[in-house]
């Protein structure tokens, strides 16, 4: 199985009904190729010569892919702006700043390459079940871009004011998506860490350096270094991932022990995400996940109390990872929070096609085309691994 073996392989389609109007707001659309939602957005930022407190947008989309999103900008030009791996194209003014409450959904168009003429006809049939029944609503593993070797969230640390560990992981910690020469930067700072001016002095110009150079000039005033003040410096948009990464993660953990517990351990099986694994049912039954079909707030300090199985399976995972529900908060900078937002544990893809092709790519083989819609903030990778890590039996029982 081939997945995004070409950009366009993987395609999304922010829905709105937003419309333009008028306003103190210009809205874009911004389509992308092979790069992330921050990375155009600085670059925007660049080419314009704007503040990033003056773009607003409702999402992340996915960097290895071709995507189209909303955003706007305070008082931004009223024109396009073009670049090889992403596009901006005005539409227009809007009164207000395009925020997530302004996305409807979002529409996939998949291929999946490389089939056996029976792989690609079973994930057929079980997509079509999905349809029906729905499949869990995981974060998948883009959400968890910020988690390096350590295993460690950033955001558990800084929500505990750890300034210095939150600061090193954010930093210095390896990622096995570290490219060579941000292996070798981390690997300078790792080896020199607390001797800040030679660090400074190490280190190839970037935003790393500057936050180094911050703790350098403390130490040649002959003060502390303030890794509290250093943490704050540190992309507010990275920042917002650090949050968000922790809070999905825990998120995870609630909702899959609520689907589990709604399976006898026959009907388990175990998927492995960067967030940890969890529970997907062994074969799609609508019996077994009726009771799932529930809201689960994301946790923090902020959110309702939660009570019954859920609350319990929170409690739980909250000992664990040795962080009471009250300090899952932000006291410093105050510019990111937790969300407050409700997700459902269970989705369902509407408007389902899928076909089966010859793989002009890969001789002898079969293609899957996926085109669907899911709710903002699901995941269309994991209908993906449901159709593919899906045993026979899910649907010889249909």
């Amino acid at each position: 199985m081939k997945l995004r073996r070409l950009p366009e392989d993987f395609q999304v389609t922010e829905l709105t009904a937003f419309k333009p109007s008028e306003g103190a707001w210009a809205l874009y659309r911004l389509r992308k190729i092979s790069i992330g939602t921050p990375e155009a957005i600085a670059s925007v930022c660049r080419q314009w010569n704007l503040p990033r407190s003056s773009i607003s947008y409702g999402g992340l989309k996915d960097r290895h892919a071709v995507t189209e999103q909303y955003l706007s900008i305070r008082n931004g030009p009223k024109q396009s702006l073009v670049r090889d791996s992403h596009q901006l194209h005005y539409l227009g003014q809007i009164p207000r700043a395009f925020t997530a409450a302004e996305i409807a959904g979002n529409h996939f168009r998949i291929v999946v390459r490389n089939l056996l003429a029976t792989d690609a006809e079973r994930a057929v049939a079980v997509a079509q079940t999905l349809a029906l029944t729905g499949l869990p609503n995981y974060f998948d593993d883009q959400r968890f871009g910020s988690l390096g070797f350590s295993g460690e969230w950033i955001a558990k640390h800084w929500c505990l004011k750890n300034w210095e560990r939150a600061l090193w992981l954010a930093l210095a910690d390896p990622h096995p998506d570290d490219s060579a020469a941000e292996k070798q930067q981390k690997l300078l700072l790792r080896e020199n860490w607390g001797r800040w001016p030679e660090c400074q002095l190490l280190l190839d110009r970037s935003h790393r350096r500057s936050i180094i150079t911050y703790l350098a000039d403390k130490v040649r005033a002959g003060r502390d270094a303030d890794f509290r003040g250093a943490l704050a410096r540190i992309n507010s948009d990275l920042r917002g991932l650090y949050l968000s990464a922790f809070q999905s993660a825990l998120w995870n953990r609630v909702a899959s022990g609520v689907i589990a517990d709604g399976l006898a351990q026959n009907q388990r099986r175990i998927i492995s995400l960067q967030s940890g694994p969890v529970i997907f049912p062994r074969e799609v039954d609508t019996g077994a996940l009726q009771h799932a079909e529930i809201r689960i707030p994301l946790p923090s300090a902020r959110s309702a109390v939660l009570t019954g199985l859920p609350g319990q399976i929170l409690e739980e995972v909250l000992a664990e990872e040795q962080i009471p529900r009250h300090q899952i908060r932000i006291s410093y900078p105050r510019d990111r929070f937790f969300s407050r937002s409700l997700r459902a544990v269970l989705v369902r893809p509407e408007q389902l096609q899928v076909t089966t092709h010859t793989d002009d790519l890969y001789p002898g083989r079969r293609l899957l085309q996926l085109e669907f819609e899911l709710p903002p903030g699901s995941y269309a990778t994991l209908l993906v691994r449901s159709l593919f890590d899906a045993p026979h039996s899910a649907t010889q029982s249909d």
